[in-house]
């Protein structure tokens, strides 16, 4: 299949020298799977949708900060311009672009849906779907696509289907309103993901699945963390973890809610309690169990805990020991999990230059940015930046210094991901 930029209508407006038709070649591009309005254009570059028609339809731009604004906002290949970008010795970053094809069968765009299936089918297809596709494509691209299905399909059952009474559709409701807090959590909402949560939470409580509540808790102490707020993280692990003692034992929700108080304590400098924590972990997955996991609740091996030791021990200052733990999260995961690969490999990165090896980290942080293209991922974009704060020390270094220039145009390239678009009816169902 040809590259995104081997599209003709593409390729003839860059090779007419003329930004504007390539902006409009750009919003009209199959791969989109829909045409990008002038309005969304015109919201992710800060100017009003008329200008945005002006520059399309006018005379070809000549001023060279402008055509440099452009050619980083759509992300253009370098090889491909008329002009030469200041300042750069990488690659330029590759082009936001949809990497997986409409379906075949079915209303939704990202989604493998088969409207003839029955309904419990159907939900469990879809959370099936938009895990698959959430490994490499990150929530920023699916959260729409959930949200559709949540209003259209399961709402109506809900609230006015025959078996709107029927607990199970409530535990269908708890999982796929928690998935949607976790996209977008991932697109970058943080407090839009906390209400759902809270409503998953809800609706978790009337169904007859005792794993999904534990598992929606430890997604709130997890949110608690990356907010600043671990003592709330800690009560709500102390919840999940009361919680699951009246729940089919599951060993790997065990070892999250463990992992999640792990680093609540680490974030208040508790390091003896959080290596307790940790050790528990540990051991909570080495048990084995009778009972089965949750379709509904995500898992957590090995990989997750080494990812999370990693975070605990570093926040402690521990750095040879969370190196170690990140290699091992990175050892443990395969390339397909791209979103969690690119953070365990960023927190090698940060570690690394907090230990005084920045060039080491610039060469981890390139190849994670050549993975990671077509991951719609802002919690990955975060760690970017993190990594920029970290390296700013060593900017005189001319290793660091390029690697800083081509990571602030990856970071602009990739925050115009495009926002979660949610209808009106969707913000009532999933309590936002």
């Amino acid at each position: 299949m040809p590259g995104f930029w081997d599209h003709p209508s593409l390729k003839q407006a860059l090779a007419e020298r003329h930004m504007g038709r390539a902006i409009g070649a750009y919003r009209h591009h199959p791969a989109h799977g829909t045409v990008v309005r002038q309005a969304d254009v015109a919201r992710w570059a800060g100017i009003s949708q008329v200008r945005i028609s002006r520059i399309e339809n006018g005379p070809p731009i000549r001023q060279m900060d402008s055509l440099v604004y452009w050619a980083r906002l759509l992300g253009i290949p370098y090889h491909l311009l008329w002009f030469q970008m200041p300042g750069h010795s990488y690659p330029a970053p590759a082009p936001p672009r949809a990497a997986v094809p409409a379906p075949t069968a079915g209303p939704y765009r990202l989604l493998r849906l088969d409207t003839h299936l029955p309904a419990e089918q159907r939900d469990m297809a879809v959370v099936e779907s938009l895990r698959s596709a959430d490994l490499t494509m990150g929530g920023g691209h699916l959260y729409r696509e959930l949200t559709r299905y949540l209003t259209t399909d399961l709402g109506p059952r809900l609230f006015f289907g025959e078996d709107h009474t029927n607990p199970a559709l409530f535990v269908v409701a708890a999982g796929l309103v928690e998935m949607a807090g976790w996209m977008a959590h991932d697109a970058g909402h943080d407090e839009r993901a906390y209400r759902q949560f809270t409503r998953a939470r809800e609706f978790a409580k009337i169904g007859p699945d005792r794993q999904l509540p534990v598992h929606i808790l430890t997604s709130l102490s997890h949110l608690d963390l990356h907010s600043g707020q671990p003592e709330r993280a800690i009560r709500h692990a102390y919840d999940a973890e009361s919680a699951l003692s009246k729940a089919p034992v599951s060993p790997e929700l065990e070892a999250r809610l463990l992992a999640m108080h792990a680093r609540g304590l680490a974030a208040l400098g508790e390091a003896r309690q959080t290596h307790v924590m940790l050790e528990r972990a540990a051991d909570a997955l080495n048990t084995s169990t009778a009972y089965p996991l949750s379709p509904w609740v995500s898992g957590f091996d090995h990989g997750s805990l080494a990812t999370e030791a990693a975070r605990c021990t570093r926040q402690l200052g521990e750095l040879t020991r969370a190196a170690v733990y990140a290699q091992r999260a990175i050892d443990l995961r395969p390339p397909e999990r791209a979103r969690s690969r690119a953070l365990a490999r960023l927190t090698l990165a940060m570690i690394l230059a907090e230990q005084g090896q920045p060039e080491q980290a610039c060469t981890i942080a390139t190849e994670v940015i050549a993975d990671t293209t077509d991951l719609a991922s802002h919690i990955v974009v975060r760690h970017l930046n993190d990594l920029r704060g970290h390296l700013q020390p060593y900017r005189t270094n001319p290793t660091v210094s390029a690697f800083l220039e081509y990571l602030r145009e990856t970071v602009h390239a990739r925050t115009w991901i495009p926002a979660m678009v949610v209808t009106e009816r969707a913000d009532r169902l999933v309590g936002v």
